[in-house]
């Protein structure tokens, strides 16, 4: 499969998803961390990051006070573009320790906080464009997650959040994409076997 092809199948999906209404946006992503919570190991989890939803994707905010009350660790990337990385901190107050980073994206003021060590990490909720239910994930074509999770969090649950109209019958991955454990959309909690 080419890297146009993938080009093509991200463009049109992320198109479909921005088509949702803000409506089916929240009640949907509702439904999705309803679902989330039924992992157990997601669950039982001392220290969990999440991506900061952005623009149409599935809302994680309102997990972030979640965990909180759970004692749930909950951490957020940090992104660095040279050299290509991923730094997680810690985040409780959502209003004081984000501000605007890559391509505007909420992230951690790293002014303000200390960066977690990714080995105490014990599930990573990714955001992406399209899944299947085999592991597969596109994200958004700069392959950052997929480096931190080879890399630096190889031990982490990898649960990916999306609406099911994300969900296709086969995604042309790469020799680098590293596969999810699980998917979660607002009609299913998909466990992956191992490939």
């Amino acid at each position: 499969m080419t890297p146009n092809n993938r080009h093509e199948l991200r463009k049109k999906i992320l198109g479909q998803r921005d088509s949702l209404s803000l409506e089916e946006r929240r009640e949907n992503s509702t439904i999705i961390i309803n679902n989330l919570w039924e992992i157990k190991r997601f669950s039982s989890a001392k220290n969990i990051m999440l991506y900061i939803n952005f623009r149409s994707e599935v809302e994680t905010m309102p997990l972030i006070e979640a965990c909180r009350q759970k004692n749930i660790q909950v951490t957020a990337p940090l992104t660095i573009v040279k050299p290509p990385r991923l730094i997680p901190y810690p985040i409780t107050d959502p209003e004081k320790d984000l501000r605007p980073g890559y391509y505007d994206i909420p992230e951690p003021n790293s002014d303000r906080l200390t960066p977690w060590d990714p080995a105490h990490i014990d599930v990573v909720l990714l955001p992406g464009s399209v899944f299947d239910l085999h592991g597969g994930r596109l994200g958004y074509g700069g392959g950052f997650y997929d480096r931190f999770l080879s890399q630096e969090a190889p031990q982490a649950l990898r649960i990916a959040l999306a609406f099911e109209m994300q969900v296709v019958d086969k995604v042309p991955v790469q020799d680098h994409d590293i596969p999810v454990h699980y998917l979660v959309t607002e009609e299913r909690i998909q466990k992956i076997k191992d490939r």
